[in-house]
C-alpha cells in the first residue's frame, strides 16, 4: 500500500525546493519579498517533510518494536493533519488569524491523537526506549505548536512569554526533533549494524538529560533568559547531543558504513544544531562580534536545512525502502554532493550574519546550494516511488479479471 504520509512528505519536499530557490531569488532582488515565507520555508521542512515522515513512521516502528501487528493508516489523523497545515500554509503569508488558528488547533489535535495512538500499541508492555522519545518529544511539539499560534495571534502577553519565537524554536528544536531523532536513531540502529545502538541505562540517561535540558531552555526565554536556566539547559543538552552522537559514531564504525554518504549525513548534521548552543554563552555574555539578534534570526535556517533536512536525507530513503519497498537490505540514502551542498549552504548563512556587507549575496548563495542539494535526495525518493508503483501496476495487470 502507498503510505499517504509518504506522499504528502515528497509533496512537501517539492514545495520546499521552490520555496529554496524563492528565497535565493529575493536575496538577489529578482522577486519581491513576501510577508511570512520565511517561516513558511521552515515550516516546509519541519511540518512538512519531517512531521509527514514522523507521523508515517513512528506506529510502523513502535509495532514492530512492541512485536505487534502493524497497524492501518489512521485516516482520521492523516486528514487532521493534513487539513491543519494547508490552513496553517495559508494563513502564515496573508496573516489570518482565523485560518492560522485552525490551522494550529488541526495540528495539536492531529499530534495528540498520534501520540495517543503510539501509547496504545505497546498494550500492556513496558514503554520501550524509542517510544519514550518519540512520546516526550510530541509533548514538546503540542507546546511548540501553542506557542507558534500564538505568536500570531498575541497570546504571549497573557501567557507572560518574554521572547515567544526562542520559546517555540527551542521547543520544536531542543524539545519535538533532538528527542524524536534520538528516538529513531534508537529504533533504526540495530537494522543498520545489527546491535543495539546502546545499553537501557545508557539510553535512559540520554533521555533524561536531553529532556531537562530541553526544559529549561524553553523555560529560559519565556522567563526572558535567567542564567539559571539558560546555562544549566545548555549544558544539559549539549551533553545528551554529544553522548548521542558518540554511541552513534561507535555502531556506524563498527558496522564500518563510513564508506557510504548516509552515515556522514546523519553524525555530520548534528554540527548545524551543536553551531548556535555553542555560541549561545558568547551572546549571553554580550561578546563584541556576535551579534545576538542577527544570530537569532538566520541561524534557525540553517539548523533546518544543515540538521532537520540532512538527518531526513539520510533516514527517510531508509524507511521507504524498509517499509514501503519492503527491502530488508535497505541502506541510508544520500548523496556525497548533497552532503558537500548542504554544508557549503549552511557555512554561508551562518557567514551572512557576521559579514553585513555581503549578507543578501551569501543569504542568496546559500539557498542556491540548498535548492541544489535537494535535487538529487528528490530523485532518489522519486525512483523509489516510481518502482513500487510500477510493480503495483505489473501485480494488477497479472490478476485475473475476476479478482
Amino acid at each position: 500500500m502507498l503510505n499517504p504520509y509518504f506522499l504528502m512528505a515528497l509533496l512537501y519536499l517539492s514545495v520546499a525546493v521552490l520555496a529554496a530557490l524563492d528565497s535565493a531569488a529575493t536575496s538577489f532582488a529578482i522577486l519581491p519579498w513576501f510577508n511570512g515565507l520565511r517561516w513558511l520555508r521552515i515550516h516546509f521542512i519541519t511540518l512538512g517533510v519531517v512531521t509527514e515522515t514522523a507521523f508515517g513512521v513512528l506506529p510502523i516502528l513502535t509495532a514492530r518494536r512492541f512485536a505487534v501487528p502493524v497497524p492501518a493508516v489512521r485516516w482520521d489523523i492523516w486528514w487532521t493533519l493534513n487539513v491543519g497545515l494547508v490552513l496553517l500554509i495559508a494563513g502564515i503569508p496573508i496573516v489570518n488569524g482565523v485560518l492560522i488558528f485552525s490551522g494550529g488547533t488541526l495540528i495539536f489535535v492531529a499530534v495528540a491523537l498520534l501520540a495517543v495512538h503510539l501509547a496504545q500499541l505497546k498494550g500492556g508492555q513496558a514503554v520501550g526506549a524509542g517510544l519514550k522519545f518519540y512520546i516526550m518529544g510530541l509533548a514538546y511539539l503540542l507546546l511548540g505548536i501553542i506557542v507558534g499560534t500564538g505568536l500570531w495571534l498575541g497570546w504571549s502577553e497573557p501567557l507572560r512569554i518574554q521572547v515567544p519565537i526562542e520559546v517555540h524554536i527551542h521547543a520544536n528544536n531542543w524539545g519535538f526533533m533532538s528527542l524524536v531523532f534520538a528516538g529513531l536513531l534508537i529504533d533504526v540502529m540495530p537494522g543498520l549494524t545489527g546491535r543495539p545502538l546502546a545499553g537501557a541505562r545508557t539510553l535512559n540517561l540520554i533521555f533524561w538529560t536531553m529532556t531537562l535540558g530541553a526544559l529549561l531552555l524553553v523555560i529560559g526565554p519565556w522567563l526572558g533568559g535567567p542564567l539559571w536556566a539558560t546555562v544549566p539547559g545548555l549544558v544539559l543538552h549539549l551533553t545528551a547531543t554529544f553522548w548521542l552522537l558518540g554511541v552513534t559514531i561507535r555502531g556506524l564504525s563498527q558496522a564500518r558504513l563510513w564508506s557510504a554518504p548516509g552515515a556522514w549525513h546523519l553524525v555530520t548534521a548534528y554540527a548545524w544544531i551543536l553551531a548556535p548552543v555553542l555560541i549561545a554563552p558568547l551572546i549571553i555574555l554580550k561578546v563584541p562580534g556576535f551579534p545576538g539578534a542577527g544570530i537569532e534570526a538566520t541561524a534557525p535556517q540553517a539548523l533546518i536545512y544543515g540538521w532537520v533536512l540532512q538527518f531526513a536525507y539520510a533516514l527517510v530513503p531508509y524507511f521507504l525502502g524498509r517499509i514501503f519497498v519492503a527491502d530488508q537490505k535497505a541502506a541510508l540514502g544520500g548523496s556525497w554532493w548533497g552532503l558537500i551542498a548542504l554544508h557549503i549552504g549552511s557555512a554561508l548563512v551562518w557567514a551572512s550574519i557576521f559579514i553585513e556587507p555581503q549578507r543578501n549575496l551569501l543569504h542568496g548563495s546559500a539557498y542556491v546550494f540548498y535548492a541544489l542539494a535537494m535535487l538529487p535526495f528528490m530523485r532518489e525518493v522519486w525512483c523509489m516511488f516510481r518502482a513500487r508503483v510500477h510493480t503495483l501496476e505489473q501485480r494488477l495487470s497479472t490478476q485475473p479479471a475476476g479478482d
